[in-house]
């Protein structure tokens, strides 16, 4: 391991004086999560697993800095850039107080788009450092013998102080974006999206300034009717963006990326990493092998699985018995849980039942009772066996988007395929989906401007730059359902409800890419769906249930179509109010109002 003792390290106008650990290795990068990482064990496979305090990305306490007359220039909080320069002079004297920072440098993407990326952990955030390496392109990837031999210039720099308070905040908690510099500052979490994020959202903005679009999509490449294409899967996590990528159709499917990629005129698609970011909440073998192989092999990163004191790992783990939270009390109470709930349910003094609703989500204080169902894993992409080759990646042939339906009103067709470019961008703006356990305890419909959440510029560019880029590529566009079709698991238990499995959603993409789908239009919405009536659709068919490719059956064939009608008029009024708040374009507008003038 390179370390420079007692030596200094200049970011724009700070500096820390500090030991660096400059760029370690994985093993050594281990070695340093065990002794410094709290909250961590060693899996069966020889990985780490580290239980966080943070169980998701807290949105809601990222602030861009810039005055409030610049309101409008944004999408996300705000902070003065005085009190922000208090923030990070109060992180720079914990980090020379810590007396040591993690360096890993590398880069987003290969090739001419490559963006080179500065990350420095302060050592309680080994864990994340690793997990942002594997990710990150190393400089051997990208750059010549000569550009090796130069100094590194990175164009964005991230610093990250797990064990900081950002005293004064909300949740004590900040992470600070510097997009003038390409700086982001992050105070308090200790969860490992908000690094891979910080980069990414400002590539976001570094992409949009030089005529492309981050999309929050996975991508593999396909064969499409004989063509060798590049297929885009946009989606808000937990809507099955990362199962859609690796699962396979066809005769040929290789995983490019699972979460963000450049999407640029003509097609081209430039990539940002070099590994894979998964849930691992009911991840097994049988379902999803290419992200359980990756997961469970030494070289994966885990975040948050539950762990038995052998080392082994239950990724379907739920309510947890008292006995359970016994064994992981020191562990849970570090992270946040409440002593003396703790003790209370050990002692038997309160019951599961006694602190969850009817959906198994508990009340504020009582967490711990149940494991939360957002564990991760990151593995390099080489433990993917059928990847493609990230240097050689066919032009974008076909994009599409996952709405991950849920409820009494989930009634989004299995597969759709949209008619223009005018009407995918104003779905692609909706970002429909269903609250998962991502999203904590919130539950129901939410709309996130193309699933991205990390577009730091007005939301309603994308829109525009979308439709720009879209009349120049050749592409079919499509929305599929992976969630329910008239309730949710418990419905469907009930046998009041459908569910649109992993199966079926290979099923109806294998069908679309071979050309081999008969479509008619939805005459509410204007898009084409399944014509269940077709013929040449009989192979689907035995594959899909008819209700799952057209709802409307679903709720025609139980008593439910004036539920049906009564969510055609509701769908319409929230989305035409959804995409006016963006300003977005009128044509588009009609479009998904399937309005002809």
């Amino acid at each position: 391991m390179i370390t420079r003792e007692g030596d200094s390290i200049s970011l724009n106008h700070q500096l820390y004086k500090v030991k660096v650990y400059e760029n370690p290795t994985q093993e050594e990068l281990k070695g340093l999560t065990l002794k410094h990482t709290p909250a961590t064990c060693k899996t069966v496979y020889g990985s780490i697993n580290k239980i966080s305090r943070n169980k998701d990305r807290k949105a809601q306490w990222t602030y861009i800095i810039t005055p409030e007359t610049h309101k409008d220039r944004y999408s996300g909080n705000l902070i003065d850039p005085e009190k922000a320069k208090l923030l990070i002079e109060s992180q720079r004297r914990y980090i020379e107080k810590v007396g040591a920072l993690v360096q890993i440098d590398g880069y987003l993407g290969i090739g001419r788009r490559a963006v080179p990326v500065r990350w420095l952990y302060t050592p309680e955030g080994s864990n994340i450092a690793a997990m942002q390496q594997i990710l990150s392109f190393p400089r051997t990837a990208v750059e010549t013998r000569e550009q090796l031999a130069e100094g590194y210039r990175p164009d964005f720099h991230i610093v990250y102080t797990p064990g900081h308070r950002a005293e004064g905040m909300p949740g004590n908690q900040a992470i600070v974006v510097d997009l003038e510099n390409y700086v982001t500052y992050i105070i308090g979490p200790d969860y490992f999206g908000e690094s891979k994020k910080s980069a990414l959202r400002m590539l976001n903005d570094y992409v949009y300034q030089r005529g492309g679009l981050v999309l929050h999509a996975g991508a593999k490449v396909v064969k499409a009717q004989g063509r060798l294409i590049t297929m885009t899967i946009m989606g808000l996590s937990g809507t099955g963006k990362t199962t859609t990528t690796f699962s396979k159709q066809g005769d040929l499917t290789q995983p490019v990326q699972d979460d963000m990629v450049g999407f640029w005129p003509n097609g081209e698609c430039s990539v940002t990493e070099n590994g894979c970011f998964a849930k691992t909440f009911g991840l097994t073998r049988e379902t999803e092998p290419a992200i359980y192989d990756g997961t469970t092999s030494p070289t994966g990163w885990i975040e948050n699985a539950y762990f038995s004191p052998d080392g082994t790992l239950d990724f379907s783990k739920g309510r947890l018995t008292p006995e359970e939270v016994r064994f992981h009390k020191d562990i849970l109470i570090q992270t946040g849980a409440s002593p003396e709930n703790v003790e209370a349910y050990l002692n038997h003094k309160i019951k599961y039942e006694n602190v969850v609703d009817a959906n198994d989500i508990p009340r504020d204080g009582w967490d711990f009772v149940l494991w939360t169902q957002n564990g991760r894993s990151v593995f390099p992409l080489s433990a993917i066996k059928e990847a493609a080759d990230l240097h050689n990646i066919p032009s974008v042939g076909s994009m599409g988007i996952l709405n991950r339906d849920e409820g009494k009103e989930a009634a989004m067709p299995g597969i759709l395929r949209f008619v223009t470019p005018e009407q995918a961008a104003g779905y692609f703006m909706l970002g429909e989906t269903s609250k998962t356990s991502a999203a904590g305890k919130a539950r129901g419909k939410t709309r996130s401007p193309f699933t991205q959440p990390f577009f730091p510029r007005p939301h309603g560019l994308q829109a525009q730059r979308f439709s720009e880029i879209a009349k120049t590529v050749r592409a079919d566009m499509w929305l599929m359902n992976t969630g329910y079709i008239g309730g949710d698991q418990k419905d469907v238990e009930a046998g009041l409800a459908l569910k649109v499995k992993i199966r079926h959603s290979s099923a109806m993409l294998e069908a679309m890419l071979a050309g081999a789908i008969g479509w008619t239009v939805d005459t509410d919405f204007g898009y084409q769906i399944v014509d269940v009536k077709a013929p040449e659709n009989a192979r689907l068919l035995a594959q899909v249930p008819d209700e799952i490719l057209n709802p409307k059956l679903f709720y025609e064939r139980r008593g439910r179509l004036a539920e049906y009608q009564a969510w055609v008029v509701k769908m319409k009024q929230e989305r035409e109010a959804f995409l006016r708040k963006y300003n977005v374009a009128e044509g588009i507008i009609r479009a998904v109002l399937n309005r002809v003038s």
